[in-house]
């Protein structure tokens, strides 16, 4: 399916994008190139390739979860611009 410059200008009205001549020349060129390229990536193989979400292996590093005693109140409260008993006072967002 080859990209013309009629489809590229619907793509702009959906996306309110307002393009010049030039511009819809120049992406309808690029996209059209994209669209060859992606037609070639599906002649090939990949019956025999796992699915894969990186290409390099990847491993996440986890630390173990450890219960510890918080700080208390009073040096928490220390850090506060503005407080009320043992609660940070914030100004009113609405």
């Amino acid at each position: 399916m080859a990209i013309t410059k009629d489809t590229v200008k619907y793509v702009a009205n959906l996306a309110r994008i307002e393009l010049t001549e030039k511009e819809l020349s120049h992406f309808t060129g690029q996209l059209d190139r994209i669209l060859d390229y992606v037609h070639k990536l599906k002649t090939l193989d990949v019956a025999r390739l796992e699915p894969t979400s990186h290409v390099l292996e990847m491993k996440n590093i986890y630390r173990e979860d450890k219960v510890k005693q918080s700080l208390p109140p009073s040096e928490v409260m220390k850090n506060a611009p503005a407080k009320e008993k043992d609660l940070f006072k914030v100004q009113k967002i609405v």
